[in-house]
């Protein structure tokens, strides 16, 4: 982990001005500086630069942050990465905090593993264009399937030759050691100090992370032999985790973020071709099922996916279940059917990339439909395999979790399978609370003496607790970080005694025994507490360049987003500032917050009390009733009360 200090020396050296210059032609607007944003295709200048506040922000495509920020976006690289990156830059050394001698040894076994994966990389791409075999059957194979040398070279392919250990031997030699040959999966271990090539006699397709380290390998045997598998791959390490890897991420995720859409399909082949015809936005899941790791790889760049199948039914069957998680994590999914014959790999080579994205515009549908559509077929008019494509359909639509987009589907369907849309709701809500019991729920602080709601935060796939209150704390933080230094009101009538913004929202939260239901905001509230004592305390600097990647990420939104300072207009009064208004905008923004909480405990109340109601059980009716009446008294005091602690506005 890097310290504090040396982030600091990174981000003091590396002016935003500076940064985004070498990237984008930048030119003087008042205090600021405006450019053609980088990251989306646009005429009109919206990429603004401001040197004072050491960040950027595109009021185009809404993206936004510090100097650090920018090179994670256009090299799309990690944040540690993107501060290494700045430090090379500006001749910073890389001090990071000394590692136990455990982690030590974890950091050397990954560092050798990847050391040796690149040596082979390198070794077999040498024996694919100078060796008599590698050039006769390596790339004598490649330029059959119509690979230019060019795409080649860039996909690092290589070949091993068909020797018992060949490649080994060469690596022992060297100087690397066995053990990580053996780890990596590169050699195969017998008795007797037995090694041999695991991937001898293949062409070989390298697999690279998204920083293009090469983590893996795939093997293609070209030989014609039943007993052994067409392709062979690196098993599992400590540095390798096929669920969590895409083939051709690294080649493709700028493209990505150009065309705010990724390509899915299967094979090594697939991406290469579509590469050398100019679709380069594609990956593939490598002939795996996807997983939720891979999911939340595409989802870094891009919220659109078109999925790609060749005309295989039993293939487009066996996979189609597991596009199901690319809804329910919000994605929007297309799916693009290709001619009979055809597969990403023949169809690319047939046609030029704007022949392919006009194909792509004209036959691909939404998920939903393209699903509904094939089930429909194999339904026909039996009535109770069209009852089962009911239910599939409505499990897919019920995990969407836009309930627009939700709503829409429902209309699509409805139409489709001649079914009322009333009953489609009805299965989706009971999907929903059969599920609804397996939710990882988050416990809360009272608010006062009343439960909290039944589910104030869920955990989503990644392990990442999202609050159902996460834009009002964020409303919150961004006024704290940005003003929790400045006066909010006097608590006397000669001014003495000063209140602060940052004092208000504490001793509010604290009042009502309140805690940020998101973890992540209630560690940025502790932080500035802890630091807010200190005269020197920057808030909107220390979080912005805070070490954990996340924090400084969210400050990042929250500061961009509000960067030039509103202004409040009106006809009688002149225009007011934001830290003019913070005794307005301090309390509202609590009392939101408060509000929200106690609506969705009246919510909850509400569903307990129809269940009640169902039951005909006028106790508990009573009592839900009583509850109800204290929460909206308790929320008329919220009002009452907020408007008698502030005493005297600060002007």
């Amino acid at each position: 982990m890097l310290d504090q200090a040396t982030i600091d020396k990174i981000t003091d050296a590396a002016q935003i001005q500076d940064v985004v210059s070498d990237y984008v032609t930048l030119k003087k607007r008042g205090v600021n500086l405006l450019g053609l944003c980088p990251f989306h295709n646009e005429k009109t200048p919206s990429f603004t630069v401001s040197p004072a506040k050491g960040i950027f922000k595109c009021f185009g495509c809404g993206k936004g942050g510090n100097s650090v920020h920018f090179i994670m976006e256009h090299e799309q690289i990690s944040y540690y990465e993107a501060l290494k990156f700045l430090a090379r830059k500006y001749h910073i050394e890389f001090q990071e905090r000394e590692l136990s001698a455990e982690e030590q040894a974890i950091r050397n076994d990954r560092e050798s593993m990847f050391l040796i994966n690149e040596f082979a990389q390198k070794h077999f791409t040498s024996t694919l264009h100078n060796h008599i075999d590698g050039k006769s059957i390596g790339l004598g194979y490649f330029r059959e399937r119509g690979f230019r040398d060019d795409i080649i070279q860039k996909f690092q392919l290589g070949y091993s030759l068909d020797q018992r250990d060949a490649f080994t031997q060469a690596a022992l030699k060297a100087g690397y050691n066995k053990t990580y040959l053996v780890k990596t999966g590169l050699a195969l271990e017998g008795d007797n100090n037995y090694l041999a090539d695991r991937f001898r006699g293949r062409v070989m397709f390298p697999v690279h992370t998204l920083s293009g380290k090469v983590v893996a390998f795939g093997g293609r045997i070209l030989k014609k032999d039943d007993k052994m598998a067409k392709y062979v791959n690196s098993p599992e390490s400590e540095i390798y985790h096929k669920s969590a890897e895409l083939y051709g991420i690294y080649f493709a995720k700028q493209a990505i973020v150009r065309q705010d859409r990724c390509f899915l399909v299967e094979g090594y082949t697939d991406v290469i071709s579509m590469h050398q015809s100019g679709i380069e936005n594609v990956v593939a899941s490598s002939g795996t099922s996807l997983t939720p790791g891979q999911i939340r790889l595409i989802h870094r760049f891009t919220e659109n996916v078109t999925v790609i199948y060749d005309g295989d039914p039993a293939g487009i069957k066996a996979s189609i279940r597991g596009i199901d998680m690319l809804l329910e994590e919000g994605l929007n999914i297309k799916v693009l059917l290709l001619p009979d014959g055809d597969d990403p790999d023949s169809f690319a080579r047939k046609h030029n990339a704007s022949d392919f994205i006009e194909f792509v515009e004209q036959n691909s549908l939404d998920f939903i439909r393209f699903k509904t559509n094939l089930l429909l077929k194999d339904a026909g008019n039996d009535p109770v395999k069209r009852a089962g494509l009911v239910i599939d359909i409505v499990r897919s639509i019920s995990i969407i979790p836009n309930s627009v987009i939700r709503a829409e589907y429902v209309k699509e369907c409805s139409t489709l399978l001649s079914v009322d849309e009333a009953m489609l709701y009805h299965e989706i809500n009971k999907l929903k609370s059969s599920e609804q019991g397996k939710t990882v729920v988050r416990t809360q602080n009272e608010l006062q003496d009343f439960p909290p709601p039944q589910h104030f935060g869920e955990m989503e796939n990644g392990g990442t607790i999202v609050s159902k209150f996460d834009n009002e704390e964020q409303n919150i933080l961004q006024l704290l970080i940005r003003y929790g230094q400045n006066i909010m009101f006097y608590a006397d009538e000669d001014k003495t005694q000063a209140v602060t913004l940052a004092t208000f929202i504490f001793e509010e939260l604290e009042h009502d025994g309140l805690r940020f239901f998101n973890p992540l905001h209630q560690q940025i509230l502790e932080e500035y507490k802890a630091h807010s004592a200190d005269e020197t305390f920057s808030s909107e600097r220390f979080f912005l360049y805070h070490p954990d990647a996340q924090i400084s990420q969210l400050t990042a939104d929250l500061v961009t987003e509000k960067y030039m300072e509103s202004k409040v207009h009106s006809r009688v009064r002149k225009t007011i500032s934001d830290v003019e208004r913070l005794n307005e905008l301090g309390q509202r923004l609590i009392f939101e917050y408060k509000n929200s909480i106690i609506l969705d405990l009246r919510k909850d109340l509400q569903i307990r009390m129809k269940s009640a109601q169902e039951q005909n059980n006028i106790q508990l009716i009573n009592e839900l009733m009583d509850e109800m009446k204290n929460l909206d008294y308790l929320r008329k005091q919220l009002s009452k009360n907020l408007g008698e602690r502030v005493i005297e506005k600060y002007l």
